[in-house]
């Protein structure tokens, strides 16, 4: 027994240590996620999702606290799903679990006034979970709940379980409309669908790019413009089928500011240079994203 709790901590502190970003951000964003339940769900009865929304129920149909709730559950799902389940996932999943549940008590003894317009409250509460999530995701991290069970269920059996998470919270939601009625369900629908569009923007934000292909009679002038504001080139060679003369091919990936500096560049030195640029939501590789990250 000694031995394995020694062991723990051994582990725990390896990962704060080689993993203090990723520590930090989870920490701040379940801060952010029990601010919005505490304040936002919580007081104007909305439902919720996943283990967070039986935890929702239970408080209001029992009066149980939903940190004991999130807590507990999360844990059980934790050693049914331990053999599965990284380090990684497990060190910071048990950050964010902690920290929700402990901020959750701390926010209930310090109400704050709030509007009473509950449009403009469920999309605040949309806003701020999907803020959380999305910097959850950026690092690997998870707010437990379902995402345990996905990752277990993809290694044990090789299965997705897309809909299977997606049933059980229409589970959650139909007896949400016994326990807060159908007006609150909505309510609570929309900040989930605010929700989802917003972790979907903060995973995408940080690491979208421009792809620039550009078909210039000065290839080699452009490509050196390119290199000196610290971004490669990918050289092709082409052929124009209308006119039968290779062409050269440039390929780059560049940030907005970057895009600009390189139009201005392209309209003084070749005005018949034929650019096109379009949006690349993720890069991998050097000078952008590791794949280790």
């Amino acid at each position: 027994m000694k031995n394995n709790i020694r062991r723990f901590f051994s582990l725990a502190f390896a990962l704060v240590s080689t993993e203090w970003k990723a520590v930090v951000v989870v920490i701040f964003a379940s801060t952010l996620q029990a601010f919005a339940v505490n304040y936002f769900t919580l007081h104007y009865r909305f439902p919720d999702l996943g283990v967070s929304g039986i935890a929702v129920l239970t408080n209001y149909v029992f009066g149980i606290s939903p940190s004991w709730v999130i807590l507990i559950g999360n844990l059980l799902l934790l050693l049914w799903a331990r053999k599965e389940l990284n380090l990684h996932f497990i060190g910071l999943t048990l950050t964010a679990v902690f920290m929700f549940s402990s901020m959750l008590s701390v926010f209930a003894l310090y109400p704050l006034p709030l509007p009473d317009d509950k449009f403009m409250a469920t999309v605040i509460t949309g806003l701020i979970k999907g803020l959380s999530l999305g910097l959850m995701l950026k690092v690997g991290g998870s707010s437990g709940g379902t995402d345990i069970i996905a990752v277990a269920m993809r290694k044990r059996y090789g299965i997705e379980v897309g809909v299977f998470s997606m049933c059980i919270n229409f589970f959650i939601l139909g007896l949400s409309i016994g326990v807060v009625g159908l007006e609150a369900v909505v309510y609570g629908a929309v900040g989930l669908y605010v929700n989802g569009i917003t972790t979907d923007n903060v995973t995408r934000s940080f690491d979208r790019r421009k792809q620039a292909i550009i078909i210039t009679n000065i290839p080699d002038e452009v490509s050196r413009f390119i290199n000196s504001h610290g971004r490669g080139v990918t050289r092709l060679e082409g052929t124009g089928t209308y006119t039968g003369h290779p062409r050269a091919v440039l390929i780059t990936l560049l940030d907005h500011r970057q895009v600009i500096l390189l139009k201005r560049f392209l309209r003084e030195r070749d005005e018949h240079a034929f650019v096109s640029i379009c949006d690349a939501s993720e890069v991998l590789g050097k000078g952008f994203k590791s794949w280790r990250t």
